[in-house]
């Protein structure tokens, strides 16, 4: 083992974020000595500090907001605040999307003077931190501005933020092994506002890619509601592809 993702939330989405029907606190990826936090969402930090393992934030040495929605961003200032310990340490690189610290923005500019450095997302860009190397392949189709990551570590890690479908999604996203945000059963036509994955999408994915491992992530209301392992082992059997749906809590070990 060279590293881990742990899962501090698999809920996504405007209802499971305010009931907390599945947790919404992002993921903590780990590679060597590199720490980087992706997506912390409402309850991050209280979920890192009751972890039954112990989690530092002030061991962190990056966060990534693939978007500013909420549910993947809203406890990104404390957490910078954790990192930074109170702001009497300056350290730690933020990445994320422009539109997050301009306009109306998610990143206070209190929050922003901790950090030794801000670096903006854009689509096909580059960019590492310590031991972690990753790319975003291409701009997303959700209201905001949004990214997935492609991480080339030992094995190549892909992430599908939340996005509307579209034909050439898939071929940004060849990896070894793929975290999906899946949000739906089924899409909603003409429908801006829930611009996500539904289930259709995501095997159509995992069938173009062909992955070692497929881990479904970030689930909605209806997904919660059909049990999201169900719907993992069916898309396991119709695809042949391991798959997993993710859990509050979970280590997964690369």
């Amino acid at each position: 083992m060279e590293g881990f993702i742990k899962f501090f939330g698999t809920g996504g989405a405007r209802f499971v974020a305010s009931k907390q029907l599945r947790a919404t606190g992002g993921l903590w990826l780990n590679y060597r000595k590199t720490n980087l936090y992706i997506d912390p969402g409402p309850g991050a930090i209280v979920r890192i500090r009751s972890s039954r393992e112990h989690y530092e934030p002030a061991r962190l040495d990056g966060i990534v907001i693939t978007h500013k929605h909420m549910d993947h961003a809203n406890d990104v200032n404390i957490l910078i605040e954790s990192m930074t310990e109170g702001g009497f340490k300056k350290r730690g690189t933020l990445f994320c999307p422009e539109d997050a610290i301009i306009g109306d923005p998610v990143i206070f500019n209190f929050a922003r003077k901790y950090l030794e450095d801000v670096v903006i997302l854009q689509a096909e860009g580059e960019y590492s931190l310590g031991d972690i190397t990753f790319r975003t392949p291409v701009r997303h189709k959700h209201p905001v501005e949004t990214y997935g990551l492609l991480f080339e570590l030992n094995e190549t890690i892909g992430l599908i933020s939340d996005t509307r479908f579209f034909p050439q999604l898939a071929d940004h996203y060849r990896a070894d092994h793929l975290i999906i945000n899946v949000l739906r059963l089924k899409p909603i036509e003409n429908h801006e506002i829930v611009e996500h994955l539904a289930m259709d999408d995501v095997k159509a994915i995992i069938e173009t890619v062909r992955p070692r491992t497929a881990i479904l992530t970030h689930f909605g209301m209806h997904i919660v509601r059909e049990k999201p392992w169900l719907l993992a082992k069916r898309l396991a059997e119709e695809t042949g592809i391991e798959v997993i749906a993710a859990w509050d809590g979970m280590k997964w070990e690369f």
